[in-house]
């Protein structure tokens, strides 16, 4: 039986989300989607970046990832909207409930878009165009926000056909079409073509997916190395993945925040470790893992970035051992630059079971900083984040729980900014 494969990628996500909800929750009368508008965090805490962007916004070439200042400059009459994070996780799960309606192999590859194999389905839902079209309008009708969805026999080709004409669209991308759909597009169209590689294939005279299709994989793979072989086998359609419904085991756990101030101190840079170390600890000990390897990266106020590692004799998962380790690596890797954004990565990771090794000179109580963190995760879990917080904490400006979604990201007051 040849298989079906649909990619579903909601249209302007954050943005859709946004809009809808303002208009159906809040009685707004502006619909976003319809504006030159974007979802773009805040310049004061130097999240000032566009998250998502409208169609409208499109023409005046507005880009997800860029600056609010370098937006604003291509269009003073902009409308920004803050992210709010915890209405799109609500979003994010009713779209994925209505994805599993249609099947059990649903794979979410990102908040926003995911794969579901729907081989043998059409019995119950109809051919596979039939079937799209249904669970499009549904997720519409339903939701309120539009999806493209890709059709094809392989995850490669579903995504390059949800990236066709959007928005509320199905497209269709099988092995006999990719000549004629695929191959006329620019090389830069093609998944797993970044920036750096396009610069490398243009410079080659490969200009559309098509010319790469046809290059000598050979000279490709002189120049990009394994990566060209790769991007040669997509641009021919070749993709052996499956789709995988149950997420695979995380290889490493990290978290960085971005601070709203230089830091020019060692003694705040080590709190803003230590907050870091808390929520990476806590994913550590949630996931029931420990960490062989800690990193910790520094980002200086000029942008430039530097990391370092260390491998531990004892996996851990314990805050304030993570964050020795953590203050150690600093040290060796610090310049005394101004910092603006450090970061706390750890892999090699191992299940939870202790095997500390024991060391005669070592008398830390290990048993007894895993029962506090234990009771402090519960504690946390039942009242709240913010229900203990370390002393070092108190009065000062560096949140007790830093990286990955910031607070302010998190929840918007309606209110306060006013809905139109």
């Amino acid at each position: 039986m040849d298989r079906v494969v649909f990619h579903i990628d909601v249209n302007s996500a954050f943005l859709s989300w946004e809009a809808v909800y303002r208009l159906f929750h809040l009685g707004g009368k502006v619909d976003l989607r319809e504006q030159v508008s974007a979802v773009g965090g805040d310049m004061a805490m130097r999240h000032g970046i566009i998250l998502a962007k409208s169609i409208p916004a499109k023409r005046y070439h507005i880009k997800t990832g860029e600056t609010i200042l370098e937006a604003k400059q291509k269009c003073p009459e902009l409308i920004l909207v803050p992210p709010n994070y915890r209405l799109y996780e609500k979003c994010s799960k009713a779209f994925m409930d209505i994805l599993r309606q249609y099947s059990p192999d649903v794979e979410q590859y990102s908040i926003d878009e995911a794969f579901v194999d729907m081989t043998g389905t059409e019995k119950l839902w109809g051919d596979p165009v039939t079937a799209a079209n249904r669970l499009k309008n549904q997720i519409r009708d339903t939701l309120g926000f539009t999806v493209n969805i890709g059709i094809s026999e392989n995850k490669l080709l579903a995504k390059m056909a949800s990236d066709f004409q959007k928005p509320d669209r199905v497209h269709t991308l099988w092995r006999n079409e990719i000549e004629d759909k695929m191959w006329p597009l620019p090389v830069s169209d093609l998944f797993f073509a970044g920036r750096a590689t396009t610069q490398k294939l243009l410079k080659l005279g490969i200009q559309t997916i098509g010319d790469l299709a046809h290059a000598d994989p050979e000279l490709l793979k002189i120049h990009l190395k394994k990566h060209g072989e790769v991007i040669w086998a997509f641009a021919r359609g070749m993709d052996v993945s499956v789709v995988q419904s149950e997420a695979p085991a995380n290889k490493g756990y990290g978290n960085s925040t971005t601070i709203a101030f230089d830091v020019t101190d060692a003694s705040t840079a080590k709190l803003v470790l230590l907050a870091l170390a808390e929520t990476v600890g806590t994913r550590l000990r949630a996931a029931k893992v420990r960490a062989e390897v800690i990193a910790v990266g520094i980002k200086s106020h000029d942008l430039r970035y530097a990391s370092h590692q260390m491998t531990l004799r004892n996996a851990t998962n314990i805050t304030t051992e993570i964050h020795k380790f953590a203050c150690q690596l600093f040290d060796e890797l610090w310049d005394g630059s101004p910092i603006r954004h450090l970061g706390i990565h750890t892999s090699r990771i191992k299940d939870g079971i202790n095997m500390r090794q024991l060391d005669m000179f070592d008398d830390t109580d290990y048993e007894k900083l895993e029962k506090i963190d234990a009771t402090v995760d519960r504690i946390r879990k039942r009242y709240g984040i913010d229900s203990v917080k370390r002393a070092a904490f108190v009065d000062s400006p560096i949140d007790h729980m830093s990286g990955g979604i910031s607070r302010e990201k998190r929840s918007v007051d309606y209110e306060k900014i006013g809905v139109k």
